[in-house]
């Protein structure tokens, strides 16, 4: 395994959808974000799933959390991240987390 750089989407606005997320979680769901992460910077993408373009990292804990990635060369970028639950429903105005992405909320359901 080749060590992989991994970096956090930002916005043109300053916004960090995922760290916006990250932030919010409880201190044993972050750590179990926080090993996910460092295993893809060690170059383990094993529980990296792909979507069409998209990479989605599953963490079989909890609701289940889900790091969906995108690639630019050699390196990985985090684009959202979200509980299981919250990506396969729509919110209360109907909308999907995965579709706030290009909003101004902080886009990780």
């Amino acid at each position: 395994m080749n060590a992989l750089t991994v970096v956090e989407y930002v916005r043109e606005n300053g916004s960090n959808p995922y760290r916006a997320w990250f932030d919010r979680l409880h201190a044993q769901a972050a750590a179990k974000v926080a090993i996910a992460v460092t295993r893809l910077e060690l170059g383990n993408t094993s529980r990296v799933k792909a979507i069409g373009i998209v990479g989605e990292y599953r963490i079989d804990w909890g609701p289940g959390y889900r790091i969906y990635l995108g690639r630019d060369g050699e390196a990985l970028i985090i684009l959202l991240a979200a509980a299981r639950s919250s990506v396969s429903r729509p919110t209360s105005n109907g909308e999907s987390p995965m579709g706030r992405i290009q909003g101004t909320e902080g886009g990780c359901g």
